[in-house]
């Protein structure tokens, strides 16, 4: 009887034993081990990235890292450690922190109204793993623009604007290989056929539809200014377009943060190939990234005889438009008057 009580009194010790062990290994597992005050904040492994790595970048965010290494020992996370983008939440445990480091967050990279590919190209760096200097040396290669019909000065206009979604550890290269497959799938039959319609290619449209874009931010006026350029190029007459020359300006300075608010007559001058007053047709490349109405401002245009056009003084941010000189040069003093009297120097 004495052996029988002895042996419940010990089995009973022994489960309290284990509950209490289980009760703190369930607290170290389970309970908060995070230390940052925001809702939410997002962890970047780079690639490449060993498990040691991965504890100093966590290091600052998480409150007993003995606790999480254990968890982590345990589910093997130190031989299976991912490159990515996690997102950490407060209040998670170490158990949901060695979980999350597993399910890479994919980043939606928006991007419009962009002015060169460097910009471009920095813009995307802030958002994903690879640097501007990479992405521009990928953009660039000599291989991937033979292929696609692009150069140096004209592969810009492969990036369309609009909110993509991709893993914030891609590479250089297999960024570049979704935006030439969002290129041509921007660019379907329908598209292409219209484009043909005004005589122009893909990359003409995007070359024009930037001008259009950076003539006009009134969308309903950019269908009218595209038709003006087109009448232009069909008559052979040079396009003449002030914006083509502040970008000539802007390059020839190499200062693209210069702010030019007024085109002189000495300016129309300027030896350069983006200087549209000296040169018959197109540029050589885009002079901005245009967003989607002005593609479909030169992909639709509008149909009229004008073939001139200046900025009205009556309403302010659309243009004046004529068919003739004498007219134009009537709407052009009076724009000229005004401007004149406002003071603008640049």
């Amino acid at each position: 009887m004495n052996l029988k009580k002895h042996l419940t009194i010990a089995s009973v010790i022994f489960i309290s034993v284990l509950l209490i062990y289980g009760g703190i290994i369930a607290n170290q597992i389970f309970s908060n081990n995070t230390k940052f005050s925001e809702k939410e904040l997002f962890i970047h492994v780079p690639t490449g990235s060993t498990y040691e790595d991965v504890q100093q970048i966590i290091a600052p965010f998480v409150e007993n890292m003995n606790r999480f290494e254990m968890v982590a020992s345990k589910r093997n996370y130190p031989e299976n450690v991912k490159s990515g983008r996690f997102l950490f939440t407060k209040g998670m445990s170490s158990y949901d922190l060695v979980k999350t480091l597993r399910s890479n967050v994919p980043v939606k990279l928006a991007f419009n109204n962009q002015e060169r590919l460097e910009d471009f190209a920095g813009r995307i760096s802030s958002q994903i793993e690879p640097d501007s200097i990479l992405l521009l040396k990928t953009f660039k290669e000599s291989i991937f623009l033979k292929e696609n019909g692009f150069t140096d000065e004209n592969v810009f206009v492969m990036f369309i604007p609009n909110t993509y979604e991709v893993y914030w550890n891609i590479s250089a290269e297999k960024f570049r290989d979704k935006m030439i497959k969002e290129y041509h799938k921007f660019w379907n039959k329908e598209r292409i056929e219209k484009a043909e319609k005004q005589g122009l290619t893909p990359v003409e449209a995007a070359i024009l539809a930037s001008i259009v874009h950076k003539e006009s931010v009134k969308k309903d006026e950019r269908p009218r200014i595209a038709g003006v350029y087109l009448n232009r190029m069909k008559l052979e007459m040079p396009l003449q377009a002030d914006p083509t020359v502040i970008f000539a300006i802007k390059k020839k300075d190499n200062n693209f943060n210069q702010i030019i608010k007024r085109v002189f007559y000495n300016d129309l001058f300027l030896n350069s190939p983006y200087n549209t007053y000296k040169v018959i047709g197109l540029p050589p490349g885009p002079i901005a990234m245009p967003d989607i109405t002005a593609f479909e401002a030169v992909l639709n245009p509008e149909t009229h005889d004008f073939i001139y056009f200046c900025a009205s003084v009556e309403r302010f941010g659309y243009h004046e438009f004529a068919a003739t000189l004498p007219e134009h040069n009537l709407n052009a003093k009076k724009y000229s008057d005004w401007i004149n009297g406002q003071g603008v120097l640049r």
